[in-house]
Order: structure tokens, then C-alpha cells, then sequence
């Protein structure tokens, strides 16, 4: 159902027709669409919050949360900031909108432990995201792809979400890391990931000339 929408959704999307808020009910099903259907359309979300600018009495709070749900979904993308910048003072205050913005501070900081403690207390916040938890943990996976050289196999496991021991290995398999003896996780030889850069800086005779003269 999700690529049958998108067609008639980029069509909406085209020029003046961007603005028009006869097309809210469409562009709002679509969300929905996307929350169920684990599908992704930042532009068409973007479109959504826009138009709740230019008409408020249509804000849907229900909507924006699972807008900006799924941009936290596209974590390491900067996708949540620019749906945070469309809302007002107001409308991020309401909830479940600020646990929403709490839980977008907390990745922000890396605090997956948090996170996750966090989550398991509002678990109809997120249930109607499909794949959500298993989108945080690919930005998980992320962070301590580029964090870590090991990392203790229980300490993953927590960062994952307190994970069972087959689900632990099925992310170690999937980003080709490695079980190590002392319950350690091979991550990545970080050393070999440095990448050096040659700078190379250009200045005129005239400039040079002038420090010169200066210096007599």
C-alpha cells in the first residue's frame, strides 16, 4: 500500500500543490501507512508539519508523534531536527510529544541504557511503529561501530536493550563483528579507520610580500 501511495503523494507534493491543505487527510493516511507498513517518506512527513503551520486548527497530535517517531528511526540523519524545527514552543509541550523530544535528548547523548528503560515504561508510545526497536538499535549498532575497538559481550547486550543471548548474536553477525575469548566483542581495529589528510594552503606573493615589509 506504501508504494502505491507514494506516487500519488510525490504528484501532491509538486509546486503550489505542496501547500494545498485539501490534501492533509491523504498525506495523513500516508503516515499511517508508513508507521504500519515500516516505510520511510521524510519529504511527504516534512509536507505534513509544514501545512500544520499554515493551518494549526488541523494539527493532529497523534500524526506529528508518529512523524517524528519515524525520523528517529532514520537516526544518525539529522531527520528529527528539521521535523522539531517545524513545531512550535506550544505543540512540544503537549504529550506525548515531550516524551517524544526526551526520548530524541537521550540518543542525542548515547544514554541507550536510559533509553531503553525509558522505553519499556511507555510501551504504547512506540507500538505502532513497526520496526522501531529494531531501527534504535541499528543507530546503537552505529555508535559503537565507530566507538569501539571491544566491548564486553554483556555491555552490548544492554546497549541493545538488555537482548537475549540469540539476538545478541544475530546483530554480531550482521555487522561482522567477532566473540572473543573473555566475553569480549571484537568491534573494528579503530587505528586502521584513521584517515590521514593532506591540507594544502595557497598565499599570493602580494600577501607575503606584505608581511615582509611589516617585519622591517
Amino acid at each position: 500500500m506504501a508504494e502505491g501511495m507514494k506516487q500519488t503523494v510525490a504528484t501532491m507534493l509538486k509546486g503550489i500543490e505542496r501547500y494545498n491543505p485539501d490534501n492533509l487527510p491523504t498525506l495523513e493516511r500516508y503516515v499511517e501507512v508508513q508507521s504500519r507498513e515500516n516505510s520511510y517518506d521524510l519529504e511527504a512527513n516534512l509536507a505534513v508539519l509544514k501545512l500544520y503551520q499554515f493551518n494549526p486548527h488541523s494539527f493532529n497530535t497523534d500524526i506529528c508523534s508518529q512523524i517524528l517517531l519515524k525520523a528517529l528511526t532514520n537516526l544518525p540523519h539529522t531527520d528529527f531536527i528539521l521535523c522539531k524545527c517545524l513545531l512550535n514552543e506550544k505543540q512540544l509541550s503537549e504529550d506525548p510529544i515531550n516524551q517524544i523530544v526526551y526520548l530524541a535528548d537521550i540518543l542525542e547523548q548515547c544514554d541507550f541504557q536510559l533509553f531503553w528503560t525509558r522505553i519499556h515504561t511507555l510501551p504504547e508510545l512506540t507500538q505502532r511503529i513497526t520496526g522501531f526497536v529494531d531501527s534504535i538499535r541499528k543507530f546503537v549498532c552505529h555508535v559503537v561501530g565507530i566507538t569501539y575497538q571491544t566491548i564486553e559481550r554483556n555491555h552490548l547486550a544492554q546497549l541493545l536493550g538488555d537482548v537475549d543471548d540469540s539476538t545478541l548474536k544475530l546483530w554480531v553477525k550482521k555487522y561482522g563483528w567477532k566473540e572473543t575469548s573473555n566475553n569480549l566483542v571484537f568491534i573494528a581495529n579503530q587505528d586502521e579507520n584513521i584517515k590521514t589528510k593532506n591540507i594544502n594552503e595557497k598565499i599570493d606573493f602580494e600577501n607575503v610580500g606584505a608581511i615582509m615589509a611589516s617585519c622591517r
